[in-house]
């Protein structure tokens, strides 16, 4: 395949969802509606073009199978290169901009991470994370110290609501390390 075309992030969900098992389109559309991956739409204008994208890039492929009576489903998987893409996806370092950005994607990156490329991959995932939120909440906190002198105090308030998202999500990578290598000292990772 020549240049990779830019997937979205619901064609990493759909990567991630058919690393385990091969599903069909109605299989991941049910998923999709029924957990908490419902901020992606389950709509068949939207499952079944992004797994059409997926296989023409070479990442998935379908496969004709005999379903219940004379009902007929396509089945997709992961191919050798859309496990590649999909490891590549999880293991790369969290950039600020994803950060500020994208932090439902890297959540996402790190539900599939474990299964992907194993709990040495998560763990360093939380790390870049951990790395990533240290060096932008300094400079979180000095820009709300600025608009606290001049906005209003609602202003104020919703500036510290993010800069508190970003302590709680602080917090929780650091327990997320401390779990991965307390196991990990335990005979587990």
């Amino acid at each position: 395949m020549t240049r990779q075309a830019r997937i979205p992030a619901l064609g990493y969900a759909l990567l991630g969802l058919l690393h385990p098992k091969p599903a069909s389109g109605y299989d991941l559309r049910k998923v999709f509606s029924s957990t908490s991956l419902r901020s992606y739409s389950d709509s068949p204008g939207a499952i079944y073009p992004a797994l059409s994208r997926l296989a023409r890039q070479g990442l998935i492929v379908g496969k004709i199978e005999k379903g219940r009576g004379i009902r007929q489903r396509q089945m997709f998987r992961l191919t050798s290169q859309g496990l590649a893409e999909l490891k590549k996806w999880v293991t790369k370092p969290v950039t600020r901009e994803e950060l500020i950005s994208g932090q439902d994607q890297i959540l996402l990156r790190f539900a599939f991470s474990e299964l992907t490329a194993g709990r040495a991959a998560s763990l360093n995932l939380l790390k870049s994370v951990q790395t990533a939120v240290k060096a932008h909440l300094p400079e979180l906190r000095e820009e709300l110290r600025s608009v606290a002198a001049v906005a209003p105090a609602s202003g104020r308030l919703a500036f510290e609501f993010g800069v508190r998202g970003y302590e709680g999500l602080l917090e929780w990578v650091s327990y997320a390390i401390a779990t991965y290598e307390r196991e990990r000292k335990g005979g587990s990772l």
